[in-house]
């Protein structure tokens, strides 16, 4: 198991949760790939802590159903299908329609300034061909309302449910789904939040997750095409 590069030590205080987030941004990255083999032994020596935190890791991650395993036999990344953003991004959509109905009243200049950095990073990150940053980028955009909602068990789902997301695209697609027409959808919407239109904000923040959803299925469509005609 090719284990990648942990450039800082992890500290006690914050072993478990860092030996965590560690892990689950491998996964989310696609440094460690779907069906690849999970050893806590390699895993721990590589980050400096003992088996017992990486343990714990791995099963909150089994427990999202990022990690599968078979007692006593083996510990690996689970599979995710292609075909999984059909089914995730109408939820997604449904649910950030429901919480920016609920941050509506909280939103302040300063959340709409953080939304505003979020998509000028959105399109520096697409300027240098950065998928990473591109979809670090249009995560904090989103997150801005999602957690102004002020509902935890909302908040939870969402990031459930892209963490999902972010694995398919990462692991099927070489192109990614927040491209620059993101930009555009993005002002949109900020300038939606300042007229205080709630209809039209849920409106432009489904039309922008069925945009990704469409691109994602272009890609798709022309990977198809590429294999069956070489």
């Amino acid at each position: 198991m090719p284990v990648p590069a942990k450039n800082s030590p992890i500290t006690r205080p914050s072993m478990r949760e860092e030996v965590y987030n560690t892990l689950l941004a491998w996964i989310m990255e696609g440094e460690l790939r779907p069906g690849e083999k999970l050893l806590d032994k390699e895993l721990a020596e590589n980050m400096g802590v003992s088996r017992t935190p990486v343990r714990e890791a791995l099963r909150r991650l089994e427990d999202k159903s990022l990690v599968e395993s078979s007692a006593n036999r083996w510990t690996r990344v689970s599979e995710v299908s292609v075909k999984e953003p059909e089914m995730i991004y109408p939820i997604i959509w449904n649910l950030e329609e429901l919480a920016v109905a609920q941050a509506m009243e909280y939103l302040t200049q300063a959340d709409l300034k953080k939304m505003k950095d979020a998509n000028t990073a959105l399109g520096k990150a697409l300027e240098e061909a950065n998928p990473v940053k591109a979809y670090t980028a249009d995560e904090r955009f989103h997150d801005v309302y999602i957690q102004r909602s002020q509902n935890p068990h909302l908040v939870n789902i969402l990031q459930d449910l892209k963490i999902k997301s972010r694995r398919v695209e990462v692991t099927y697609f070489k192109e990614y789904a927040c491209a620059k027409y993101s930009l555009e959808e993005h002002c949109r919407i900020m300038n939606a939040l300042m007229a205080k239109d709630l209809d039209l904000v849920r409106s432009l923040i489904r039309s922008n997750w069925q945009s990704s959803l469409k691109r994602l299925k272009d890609i798709e469509c022309r990977v198809n095409f590429d294999e069956t005609t070489n």
